[in-house]
């Protein structure tokens, strides 16, 4: 039985306009003003990420929205509820991903680790940026700190 290996897309064949695209979730508890943040094993694209907001790329074929709600289901072990599409930006350590942020509530389940994820914790709107190791987004930061 052989192992498949991951194929790493050659971005230089492309001129422009080809990301990929990753849909991350805001899960914001409103009760605790906490944010659910997790930690991931190694990433083949991104060396430098650690804690990161939940998500995965879409699947073809399937509403956006309820592909994201998949993954964080399966990621995470939540049923959240998508509130819609907060932000957007181009990942400033790898400019091929485009990242499509979405707050979310959760509607039942127990975080629990899966997939890539090692780890979650819940942390309030101030403390995210410590725990990130790449770029953060300053205007994605001031929505965050004005979440209610």
């Amino acid at each position: 039985m052989s192992k498949k290996k991951k194929k790493i897309l050659d971005w230089n064949s492309f001129n422009r306009g080809v990301f990929l695209v990753n849909a991350l979730g805001v899960i914001f508890d409103s009760s605790r003003r906490k944010i659910l943040i997790g930690k991931r094993k190694k990433d083949p694209y991104i060396e430098k990420l650690g804690w990161s907001f939940p998500g995965g790329r879409p699947n073809y074929g399937e509403d956006l929205e309820k592909s994201f709600e998949k993954h964080i289901k399966r990621k995470t072990g939540l049923k959240v509820k998508s509130l819609g599409p907060v932000f957007s930006r181009l990942f400033k350590e790898n400019d091929h991903f485009l990242l499509i942020y979405y707050l979310c509530e959760v509607i039942s389940g127990k975080e629990k680790p899966s997939g890539n994820f090692v780890e979650f914790k819940w942390v309030k709107p101030e403390e995210l940026e410590s725990y990130f190791t790449t770029s953060f987004d300053e205007r994605l930061k001031e929505y965050i700190m004005n979440l209610r």
